[in-house]
């Protein structure tokens, strides 16, 4: 897939995470106001400006490099809990934008490019207990 202005989302799903997740996240990164109003200050989400949304799953986000120099991916789901949690990630964020989200391939090799405008980059998480 391919966007115009808007967000990359880097979707990591961990061990612990379950649907609530998928749609809080999902709902937070549609109304998450990053862009930039008519003053420049940071006060528009995606609804607001019409932005595009691609998301792209990406486990290594849960990769863990405290010990060793190679790095631990077990606190990542198994791939069968992140493939229908990724899903249930891109339906819910479709619903809020009201429109068809591209997304990257689940468990596939994949050649990203990105230009960070800004930049800006963000982690939105909500563990389980939250």
């Amino acid at each position: 897939g391919a966007i115009g202005d808007g967000l990359l989302i880097l979707l990591g799903v961990h061990e612990d995470d379950m649907t609530a997740q998928s749609e809080w996240c999902a709902k937070k990164c549609a109304h998450l106001r990053v862009f930039p109003d008519a003053d420049g200050k940071m006060d528009e989400s995606l609804l607001d400006t019409g932005g595009d949304a691609l998301v792209v799953p990406q486990f290594t986000l849960y990769g863990d490099t405290s010990q060793g120099h190679r790095p631990s991916f077990t606190e990542a789901a198994p791939p069968d809990q992140a493939d229908r949690l990724y899903e249930r990630f891109v339906a819910e964020l479709e619903q809020h934008l009201g429109t068809d989200v591209p997304t990257g391939k689940f468990g596939a090799l994949m050649d990203v490019h990105l230009t960070n405008d800004g930049p800006v980059t963000l982690w939105v998480e909500r563990r389980a207990d939250e």
